[in-house]
């Protein structure tokens, strides 16, 4: 056992890294992650990509904004491998997919998936149409950025719109856009962007980019804090943005549909603050879902070394990064001695060693009976898939392991009630995951 959970390291400090390290290299990490203490973060690192160098409420008169109740119980805290999940089998879809971002379905039941590099393309009855789609915007493809999360408007079928989160500008000067394009079919026509960051940052992490769309027709929009040290802004570690109600790094925001800020935003009446904001004092969420009978948000977050989280985030409220948190420095040692403060959210779930978690979907199908009302979320360094189980409270009770073998950058429920992901790899997969037997 104890030298499959080695090679297991092994393969996960492989992927992290990017590249095939050499044996001593990863002898000399392991033997210094097993000198850390049982509950500190691991020193897994991902220079590609997330989770490391690589989430008052408005109230609605129809009552459709996010719950905002939640528990105050301490986070669960994995330090090792969880269980095996089973009662699955995978059948890959599509392969030649190269860094796939995100997925979204059409009415018609097609499947829309972004490349990072900057090509949208389609699926149509389990087959990858081998010409991309024209009039994507220009997108700057370095280290984390590119074309990244792709998102359907609710009515589609009325306004054809489809939105696009991606990185644009220069590797000195660059920033995350949301744009908004009419899809008739074959190429994007009516390109628009319609929300930005205003802060430009140098290098190429952290970016965020989920959308979810929320029951009054609004939609969340994850933006990653901007990345790790020694990149700054104004002068300072450009991580404390997430503190900082002026910026709009570090935060989800809440937009209309055509890119405009509600007015029932929580802090649209602070003069002090960006009024874009619904929460803010996050790292980098990469995985961002919705539970439509709760009407729950859910967030996973990338931490740095250790120290990923799941979070429930709710309209106005601070998540505490970097100020409280159970990361510590990829150079080593502590970036905060807080692992909790009045004021600031307690994560749900803290991942240490870091699953580097990506995609979020909340099921509600019937295909996994036993597994409606669950979260799945997606690891790169895992290269798994958690399944998180929770109360009908919202409570975590339990969670196991879907093994995919390959980054997992995105997880979705698809339209016919099965599972599908995504493998952020150069030859990247389509993979659906059905019950066994069928």
């Amino acid at each position: 056992m104890m030298k499959a959970r080695i090679n297991r390291s092994i393969k996960r400090l492989g992927s992290a890294i990017g590249f095939a390290a050499s044996p001593w290299a990863i002898a000399l990490l392991i033997l210094a992650s097993c000198s850390q203490p049982q509950n500190s973060p691991n020193a897994s690192t991902n220079p590609q990509n997330t989770s490391s160098p690589p989430a008052t409420d408005s109230s609605s008169a129809q009552n459709t904004s996010p719950a905002t109740d939640s528990s105050s119980n301490a986070p669960i805290e994995p330090t090792g491998d969880v269980p095996a999940a089973s009662g699955y089998e995978q059948t890959t879809v599509v392969e030649g997919l190269e860094r796939p971002w995100s997925m979204a379905w059409l009415p018609d039941g097609a499947m829309l998936i972004t490349e990072r590099p900057g090509r949208l393309r389609i699926v149509r009855n389990g087959t990858l149409d081998p010409t991309a789609i024209a009039g994507v915007p220009e997108v700057l493809a370095v280290n984390q950025g590119g074309l990244m999360d792709v998102s359907v408007h609710p009515n589609f079928a009325q306004n054809r719109f489809i939105y696009l989160t991606y990185s644009h500008g220069s590797e000195e000067a660059n920033h995350t856009r949301v744009a908004r394009a009419t899809f008739d079919g074959k190429a994007l026509s009516n390109v628009q962007v319609i929300f930005e960051v205003p802060q430009l940052k140098s290098r190429g992490q952290h970016f965020g980019s989920r959308i979810i769309w929320l029951p009054d027709g609004t939609m969340l929009v994850a933006i990653g804090d901007g990345g790790n040290p020694p990149v700054e802004l104004e002068g300072d570690l450009i991580r404390k943005q997430a503190q900082n109600l002026n910026s709009r790094l570090g935060k989800i925001v809440r937009l209309n549909d055509d890119g405009s800020i509600p007015k029932d935003n929580p802090l649209a009446s602070d003069a002090n603050a960006d009024s874009a904001i619904w929460s803010y004092g996050h790292r980098n969420i990469q995985g961002l879902a919705f539970d439509p009978t709760s009407q729950r948000v859910w967030a996973t977050e990338h931490g740095s070394r250790g120290g990923d989280e799941l979070n429930q985030p709710q309209a106005g409220k601070n998540y505490g990064w970097p100020v409280v948190t159970y990361s510590q420095e990829y150079t080593g040692g502590e970036i905060s001695n807080e692992r909790s403060r009045p004021g600031m959210e307690d994560p749900k779930v803290v991942w240490t060693p870091a699953t580097a978690p990506s995609g979020l979907a909340f099921y509600t199908g019937d295909r996994f009976g036993q597994w409606r009302g669950d979260l799945f979320a997606g690891g790169l360094v895992s290269q798994d898939i958690r399944r998180i189980d929770l109360d009908e409270s919202g409570n975590v009770v339990g969670q196991d392991a879907i093994e995919i073998g390959q980054r997992v950058r995105d997880v979705r429920q698809g339209p016919d009630g099965l599972l599908y992901v995504l493998t952020d790899e150069q030859n990247g997969r389509l993979i659906r995951l059905e019950p066994t037997g069928g």
